[in-house]
């Protein structure tokens, strides 16, 4: 009997570290240069955001560094991360088509908290992933009137497949409203897949948000899937190591094909 050797999880820094080598991402992008945003959500959450340039941002008053990007043209991808040990996630989808804006939060567990196991998480009722995410749907004040960002299952049986970079290829499976199975097929977790805790939300015509949370290493995932040009665009967060001491946030971006769609 042959029995092949399990593969191994690792690090979200080392599977940056894989990531940045011919990847597929996108330029950052000067739209936003100079814009003053007042961003409303609902029960009369503001923020104040002055992106200065497509590398750094003023978010309510403090100047942060930042990704800017845009996947089609008039929506854009703003990526940083807040605060200061302890480090908070924050993309916005900026739909400046419609005057609309979504905003993701996440945040990592510590130590403690990771270490709970599946087996305890689920028997008090807890979710199994410790990676939490705030998502928060609202407006660009003076907006356009245009149609708010919600949830969808559109994306829902699809299987794609994802062209991180000619070494990187995965392939997610959309099961339902509330998991997703991802399975690397070659790369730096290769052999390696999992059934995780995600969400899916329209922002236009054929082009989706999909965030996941990880549950073993503790991961956020945050994307623009633009199914009409099949490319995406955005970042995954985690820590450097398994020592819970530094964080990573890098930029991922993949060619898509679809490879089947299962109905029921």
């Amino acid at each position: 009997m042959n029995i092949t050797a399990t593969p191994e999880f690792i690090s979200v820094g080392a599977l940056g570290e894989g990531f940045a080598v011919n990847n597929n991402i996108l330029e950052v992008h000067e739209g936003l240069n100079d814009h003053d945003l007042t961003l409303n959500f609902p029960n009369g959450r503001t923020h104040e955001c002055r992106i200065l340039n497509s590398h750094t941002l003023v978010w309510d008053g403090r100047e942060q560094e930042a990704r800017v990007t845009s996947v089609r043209e008039g929506i854009y991808f703003v990526d940083f991360l807040a605060g200061d040990a302890v480090k908070k996630s924050v993309s916005l989808v900026l739909d400046d088509n419609n005057g609309q804006v979504t905003l993701i939060e996440g945040t990592l567990p510590d130590g403690q908290a990771t270490s709970i196991s599946a087996y305890d998480r689920a028997r008090q009722g807890m979710e199994l992933t410790g990676v939490e995410a705030v998502i928060l749907h609202g407006a660009v004040a003076g907006n356009k009137g245009g149609t708010a960002h919600a949830p969808t299952d559109e994306l829902i049986g699809l299987r794609n497949r994802y062209h991180y970079s000619p070494e990187e290829v995965y392939e997610h499976v959309y099961l339902n409203n509330n998991f997703y199975t991802w399975h690397c097929i070659q790369g730096s977790e290769a052999g390696l897949g999992d059934t995780d805790r995600c969400h899916y939300i329209k922002i236009a015509e054929d082009l989706y948000l999909f965030v996941w949370r990880e549950k073993i290493v503790p991961t956020l995932g945050v994307i623009l899937i633009d199914m009409k040009r099949l490319k995406t665009d955005g970042k995954i967060f985690g820590y450097n190591g398994f020592d819970f001491s530094s964080h990573t946030n890098f930029p991922v971006g993949a060619i898509t094909e679809v490879i089947n769609v299962t109905t029921h």
